[in-house]
Order: structure tokens, then C-alpha cells, then sequence
């Protein structure tokens, strides 16, 4: 997984747990490009490199440089390029030794996968082209059945509407084999009449709008998709850039890694916890939780907080800062909120019980306006799943963290005296910092931060 996998799979979650905050059963599908041209030079490449693959485990570590290499030759070699398009073909009719050969390449790619999801707490059901496969052959015989196909050059196409302009789908290829077209026309066909979604929401990057726009179009001319009964939403977003406003390369040029990104984070976050001096007051675990809630919390935040449709600059030093709406300052000011019931001296856990006994009063204007700022939250949550924006969320997380800190300068929560003994604790207003607190917990949840206690 490289950064270009980043933002679909940030978004992704983040819409899904929005979703099923508000009780939608959601399916979470990881479509993969586990089948086609791409394999087809791999398993030839594998066959070269590793001949003894079907008794041994070949042992590959770096799938991107190994995929590099089947690349170049598939460019530079016809013979090789002949026999990947061969391996295509007998891995579609299902030939044990190719279906081997793919099986060991998918296992890798899935163990490197697993890692970055379990590190950015990912939680995705896996769901490849592969899986379409015999689908694809009965979407073909449906719509040849519905006389939607028309011969082009020897392949089939289907235009999308009636009026027949714009560009049709290619669903079989003059060579008999099946299309990009094909597998999703099988997909949008099985999630609507097999898994009976009544909500498809596809989180790919802007480039594939037409793609999916022609998509939506033929499901619909082919009776499909219902628009009075389906909805149906592309998540489009924008690609990242590095600092010099280019995509987001390294150095040499060469795309980069996930992991690497993931581990450049923790040693940012490390560094930025050490500049406080919190390495020398937390104990070692809680170093550890403070510096991966602020390494992936800030990549997924500053992912969220802009419209999704924008490009956005990658920066660490950005995303780091403690002020602004960064994760950061969200983070922070969660823990501090959290602090305040601890320094209390008073035991606030079980908040149902105390709301028995201590009335919320709203007397001061910043409780107020704290008070009513915490109240937009299902509308704010609403407005989200409208054109399922996720930055509106993020608004409004600032939103409670700054008008929090105008309420907690401006109303004593815990009094003290000269000597730093406590000799008032004035329960409503913890009370309502411990509302603060719950509502930026569910929030954070929702876009995929994970606050600590202590930082």
C-alpha cells in the first residue's frame, strides 16, 4: 500500500462508522484488484523467478519492487508479455498451477495490507474482482438478454443511456475476455440484488468520476438500479501533494510506502511529545498510546478537515502544530478536559448517578454557549451524510474545543486557595466539561482518532 491508498481508506472508515453510528447496517467491502493483466505478469514473472513456487513458498518481501521487475520485462519482452496475457486467460478458466501462483501473490499483498489496517485501526471485509467471476459471465448473458449489447470492432459494448452518447461500456473484449466495465456492472448487480443494499457508496478518487457516472447510468438503463428505491453515491476525493505542490513523491521520485509514512509519524509525534518534556511524566505505555493517538490521528484528521474533493499538501510539520484546527490542538484539549473531574479530588465515573443528585445549571453565557454548541451535534452528523462530507464534522469539532476554552477561562470549575487546597468543586459545570468530553469522544470515534487520558 502506498500513499495514494491513504485517503480512500481514511474516508472509507470515517463514512462507515458515521453510518452506522446512525444504525445503518453497513457492509464494509474492500474491492481489489486482485485479477487481470497485472496478474497475468506476475504469475509469468513468478514462474521464472521461483520455478520450484508449487512445493516452496517463494520468498518475497517486497511485492512493489517484485512487481516493478514483471513491469519492465512485460514492457521490453514480447515473448514474456504473449505469456503473461496466457496466464490471464488460464487463470480465468481456473487452471490449478496459475490459481496456486495467485493465491501466493495475494497472500502477500494481504499480510502487508493487515499491518497498515491494524495500525490505523481499519476494520474492512475483503472482497476482490476475483469474486465477481462467474457473475461477470451471467451479468453478460442478462444484459445480451435485455439487448442492450451492440458489436464494435469485434468487442461488445453497452451505451449507458438510450440516447447512445458519450463514451459506452466495453463489456466484452474482442478477445472474449471481460473489463473494468464488466466486474463493476457485476458488482453493482450483486450488491443490489444479492446483498439487497439499498445504499451503495462507492470512496474513489475523482479521476473515476465518469467511469462511475457511465456505471450508474447502464445499471439504471438496464434495470438494475432503481433511483425512486437505490441510492447511489461516488465519494470522490482529490489526490495528495507534497509540500512543493506536486504529487506526493520521495526524494528519488518513487512513490511512497504506507508503512514508511506511518513510521515518519511516530517518530514526528515522539519528538514533538519530548519537546514538552511528556516523556519524562507519562509512564512508558502511555508515551507509547500519546504518540500513535498523535501520529495517525493527524494523518487522518488532516486527510478529514478539508472538503474531499480538494487536492491537499501533505505536511507533518502541519499537521503537528498545537494550535488551529489540527488534531493535535483537538487532542490536547480532549485531555485537559479530561483532567479537570481528575484534579477535582471527586470521584466522577458514575455520571448517571451524580445526574441524580447535581442539576446541569446554565447560568454564566459561556455555559451557554458551550451548552448549545455541544446541542448541534445530530445536525451536524445529518448534514454530513447528505453529500457525505466529513469536514463538517471536523468544524465542528474545533468549534467545541475553542468555545470550551472560552467557557473554562471565563467559569471557575474547581476553586482553590492561596495554599492550592480546594475549598470549592462546582459540579455542574464538571458535569457539563464531562459532556464536552463524551461528545468529542463519539466525534473522534466517528473520524478515527483515538484520545488518550493523559498526553
Amino acid at each position: 500500500m502506498h500513499v495514494g491508498h491513504l485517503r480512500s481508506t481514511i474516508i472509507g472508515e470515517s463514512v462507515c462508522r458515521l453510518l452506522e453510528f446512525l444504525q445503518h447496517d453497513v457492509i464494509r467491502i474492500n474491492h481489489l484488484g486482485d485479477w487481470g493483466t497485472q496478474f497475468g505478469m506476475l504469475i509469468a514473472h513468478l514462474e521464472d523467478r521461483f520455478p520450484n513456487y508449487l512445493n516452496e513458498s517463494p520468498p518475497i518481501s517486497d511485492l512493489q519492487l517484485f512487481y516493478k521487475e514483471s513491469k519492465k520485462r512485460f514492457d521490453e519482452d514480447e515473448e514474456f508479455k504473449k505469456r503473461a496475457y496466457s496466464r490471464v486467460v488460464s487463470l480465468q478458466k481456473g487452471v490449478p498451477n496459475s490459481i496456486k501462483a495467485w493465491e501466493l501473490i495475494c497472500n502477500v499483498s494481504r499480510k502487508e495490507f493487515q499491518t497498515i489496517y491494524e495500525r490505523l485501526d481499519i476494520s474492512i471485509q475483503e472482497r476482490g474482482e476475483s469474486f465477481y467471476q462467474s457473475r461477470m459471465l451471467s451479468v453478460v448473458e442478462y444484459l445480451r438478454g435485455k439487448g442492450l449489447l451492440e458489436k464494435d470492432e469485434g468487442r461488445e459494448i453497452m451505451w449507458p443511456d438510450d440516447s447512445k452518447t458519450g463514451i459506452p461500456l466495453t463489456i466484452v473484449k474482442s478477445d472474449g475476455g471481460f473489463t473494468y466495465d464488466t466486474s463493476d456492472m457485476a458488482a453493482i448487480r450483486h450488491r443490489i440484488e444479492e446483498e439487497l443494499c439499498d445504499w451503495l457508496i462507492y470512496v474513489v478518487d475523482s479521476g473515476q468520476s465518469t467511469h462511475f457516472h457511465t456505471i450508474f447510468k447502464a445499471a439504471e438503463r438496464s434495470a438494475i438500479l432503481n433511483p425512486r428505491t437505490h441510492r447511489v453515491d461516488h465519494v470522490q476525493f482529490g489526490v495528495v501533494l507534497g509540500e512543493d505542490g506536486k504529487k506526493f513523491k520521495t526524494r528519488s521520485g518513487d512513490t511512497v510506502k504506507l508503512a514508511d509514512l506511518l513510521d515518519e509519524g511516530m517518530k514526528r509525534s515522539l519528538q514533538q511529545l519530548e519537546s514538552r518534556g511528556r516523556d519524562k511524566i507519562l509512564t512508558p505505555q502511555e508515551l507509547t498510546d500519546a504518540q500513535e493517538s498523535l501520529a495517525y490521528g493527524c494523518i487522518k484528521y488532516s486527510d478529514l478537515c478539508h472538503n474531499r474533493i480538494s487536492d491537499y499538501i501533505f505536511s507533518f510539520d502541519k499537521m503537528l502544530e498545537d494550535r488551529g484546527n489540527t488534531a493535535v490542538y483537538l487532542l490536547y484539549t480532549y485531555t485537559r478536559i479530561c483532567s479537570i473531574a481528575r484534579n477535582s479530588g471527586e470521584d466522577f465515573s458514575n455520571l448517571s448517578e451524580i445526574l441524580k443528585k447535581v442539576k446541569i445549571e446554565l447560568a454564566h453565557e459561556k455555559e451557554w454557549k458551550l451548552a448549545k454548541t455541544l446541542l448541534k451535534l445530530h445536525d451536524i452528523l445529518i448534514k454530513c451524510t447528505k453529500e457525505l462530507f466529513l469536514h463538517f464534522l471536523c468544524e465542528f469539532c474545533y468549534e467545541v474545543c475553542t468555545v470550551f476554552t472560552e467557557f473554562y477561562d471565563s467559569c471557575y470549575c474547581i476553586e482553590k486557595n492561596k495554599l492550592g487546597e480546594i475549598i470549592e468543586v462546582n459540579h455542574s459545570r464538571i458535569l457539563l466539561c464531562e459532556a464536552t468530553a463524551a461528545v468529542l469522544r463519539q466525534c473522534f470515534y466517528i473520524l478515527g482518532l483515538k484520545p488518550v487520558s493523559k498526553m
